[in-house]
């Protein structure tokens, strides 16, 4: 980082020889001009002293008192208060090189709050001061453009504690320092190599847990960037320990890293999902010969799947006797192996919801999409939710982090998405299936049939229903999970964060979100719109959801608040008689529509152009998933997709984020003077009892 500039100690001790009384320190005057009062120096006055030295201002009882101007024959000058011959209150100092000071002075020293400005690096220090040292808040700019600064905490002239630091070339730094450096919890953004980091810093670089993510430039014809990315533990800025590595191609490796390369035990899943399990030594696998992997092995040679199918359901094998394991595994890999062309073509589907297209179109399936297809498949109809569902599949996912398992952001392999079905199948059926001979078999097989095949790729919701607009409203998911995550509370027992639609509710009414137009009747309709039984409402705001839910839920009523209706659809959601928002299901609206244009037809096939001008920008063709073999997704009129974009951007950023960032400010403030109150009382009985004793 820049070198701090140090030209603000130096000066400093130009005042300390004048921090006591100037009187006092040799001081003579040589002449003056202005009032008296009793033989005494008052009111308004000019004092010239021996050695040069000159002070033009108020006098009172024989002291320079009140507002003045003591000017040094060096050339500095201080224009401020005086109270009986000491510089105290309000001040500036002006330094021959053009170096100034103006704040809070205290015994001639910069104490309190002021800024200083150095002429010659052209940098400038706005905040707290302590005894002449920077100490407390404060900001520092490190050129005129600022376009370099840090703003944060100080202790004795020295960053430590949390701030931000910007540099010159946009890459940007939060989290905590120490004695001028990275130190502690912090995220850094590389802006022109395209990198972030996010974790533990020690003396200024990488070490501890973190995140590292590289973006690489995007293939030509490609409006999505890929990104490689690890997660493990860093030692002196380089990989080192265990870790994961996340490959833009969707190849992954979990093991052992030394100095930057894959170095001891390590497990490498390349992009077509086969599996290498061993040791690695300088980046490199022992068992490759020639640049060309050994034949790969299935991690038990009996299973049916290939490796990137291999289930891990021992959190339900574990519940049924020892003896029956091994054909209950075998039952449910033969149904999953029946289905695996469809299972393939879902997984496929799902991973590129909310994507713009690619030149390969390869992307992995993220937590997120998972409850996606699972909704879809209407799973929650079954009493269960998406939070309990979570909760039961943490073992399919048990080699991610705790972090990890929690956010909407995880991706998953083929093969994790098939172990989370078998376990959500087993706890929706296994009561239905005591008597059949493979239960696990029995359960899959009718979770495919009732629930995924005649559901799947039939996209609902608000999120992911519209390709071009769910690509528009990914781009407020990260910041949006931020607030899902300040909102949730704790559930100890678990380490798991959750909300529930009260508290959403809640959270909308503490942000000031709710209206004439978006009322709490209309947010419960919007949040209700996926529900079994939406009329149930006291059941509905106590049910927990996840962030999916959250943020369909929020999208959902920033569409009702900014109005994005379509043409005369406005009457099927919003009814002007009651004057209040009638929303209904927008996959229901679909079907309305299209049985108006099938009615309107003539015998030609051509259809009345008044019915379809009454879509507006909602075309009727239903999902088809790229490729073929599929449903045709729905487009969106451009001009309709155009002003949809610009609403939404304006409610996330100026409306819905805002709100969020004062309401947090706000509690803050609260916490803060609370603490202080706190510790106020505790001063004061300290000192009643120090008085009793």
């Amino acid at each position: 980082m820049d070198q701090i500039p140090d030209c603000a100690d130096q000066k400093q001790s130009d005042l300390d020889d004048f921090s006591k009384n100037p009187l006092t320190l040799d001081l003579v005057i040589q002449r003056y001009e202005g009032g008296t009062s009793e033989g005494q120096h008052s009111g308004e006055g000019v004092a010239y002293f021996e050695g040069g030295h000159k002070y033009e201002g108020m006098f009172s009882q024989g002291h320079m008192d009140g507002h003045g101007v003591f000017s040094w024959a060096g050339g500095l000058k201080y224009v401020g208060t005086f109270v009986s011959n000491i510089m105290m209150g309000k001040g500036k100092y002006r330094w021959p090189d053009g170096n100034t000071y103006n704040g809070d002075v205290h015994y001639g020293i910069r104490h309190g709050t002021g800024s200083y400005y150095c002429a010659k690096k052209g940098v400038l220090y706005i905040g707290q001061w302590h005894q002449g040292k920077r100490h407390g808040k404060g900001s520092i700019y490190y050129n005129k453009d600022e376009t370099s600064w840090y703003k944060g905490d100080w202790v004795m002239n020295k960053i430590e504690g949390f701030g931000v630091r910007r540099y010159v070339c946009g890459s940007i730094y939060e989290g905590e320092w120490k004695n001028n450096l990275r130190h502690g919890e912090g995220k850094m953004k590389w802006l022109l190599h395209g990198q972030h980091y996010e974790g533990t810093w020690y003396n200024g670089v990488e070490h501890g847990h973190g995140k590292q993510t590289w973006i690489l430039l995007r293939e030509v014809g490609s409006r999505y960037s890929q990104s490689n990315q690890y997660i493990g533990n860093f030692q002196h800025g380089q990989r080192h320990g265990q870790g994961t590595f996340y490959y833009a191609d969707g190849a992954v490796y979990e093991g052992e890293w030394r100095n930057n390369r894959k170095h001891g035990k390590g497990k490498f899943t390349f992009k077509n999902g086969k599996v290498f399990q061993g040791e690695f030594v300088d980046d490199q696998m022992l068992e490759l010969r020639n640049d060309r992997p050994l034949p790969l092995k299935a991690s038990d040679s009996s299973s049916l799947l290939r490796p990137d199918m291999a289930l891990n359901i021992d959190s339900i094998l574990n519940s049924i006797s020892e003896k029956r394991r091994q054909a209950e595994l075998k039952g449910v890999e033969l149904v999953v192996l029946r289905h695996s062309t469809e299972l393939r073509s879902i997984y496929s589907f799902y991973s590129r919801l909310g994507h713009a297209r690619s030149p390969d179109n390869t992307f992995m399936l993220t937590r997120m999409q998972l409850g996606r297809l699972l909704k879809d498949c209407k799973v929650h109809h079954h009493n269960i939710n998406l939070s309990r569902i979570n909760l039961l599949i943490r073992g399919a996912l048990e080699d991610a982090t705790s972090t990890e398992v929690q956010s909407p952001f995880t991706r998953m392999l083929f093969c994790k998405l098939l172990s989370c079905l078998v376990v959500v199948a087993y706890h929706l059926y296994h009561k239905d299936m005591v008597y059949q001979s493979e239960v696990l078999a029995a359960c899959f097989s009718k979770l495919m049939t009732n629930n995924i095949l005649p559901n799947a790729k039939n996209v609902k919701g608000f999120l992911f229903q519209q390709q071009e607009l769910s690509e528009v409203a990914m781009r407020y998911c990260r910041r949006s999970w931020e607030v899902y995550q300040a909102y949730s509370t704790l559930q100890t027992s678990l380490e798991d964060k959750t909300m529930t639609c009260r508290d959403l509710l809640f959270m909308f009414k503490d942000l000031h979100l709710l209206d004439n137009t978006l009322t709490a009747s209309n947010f419960m309709k919007v949040i209700s719109e996926e529900s079994p039984d939406p009329s149930n409402t006291s059941s509905l705001l106590n049910q927990e959801i996840t962030f999916l839910e959250f943020f369909d839920t929020v999208l959902g009523c920033a569409e009702v608040k900014c109005k994005l209706q379509r043409d005369k659809l406005d009457q099927l959601i919003f009814n002007d008689d009651n004057h209040e928002s009638q929303i209904t299901p927008r996959f229901k609206l679909i079907s309305q529509c299209k049985r108006l244009v099938d009615a309107s037809r003539d015998d030609d096939g051509t259809s009345d152009a008044r019915i379809e001008s009454m879509m507006g920008g909602l075309q009727l063709t239903e999902p088809r998933e790229e490729g073929g073999g599929g449903r045709e997704r729905s487009k969106v009129n451009p001009e309709y997709q155009k002003n949809w974009e610009q609403k939404i951007h304006n409610y996330f950023d100026k409306v819905f984020f805002k709100a969020f960032e004062q309401h947090q400010l706000v509690k803050k403030t609260i916490k803060e003077k609370k603490l202080s109150l706190k510790a106020q009382a505790y001063m004061v009985l300290t000192k009643q009892k120090q008085q009793a004793s």
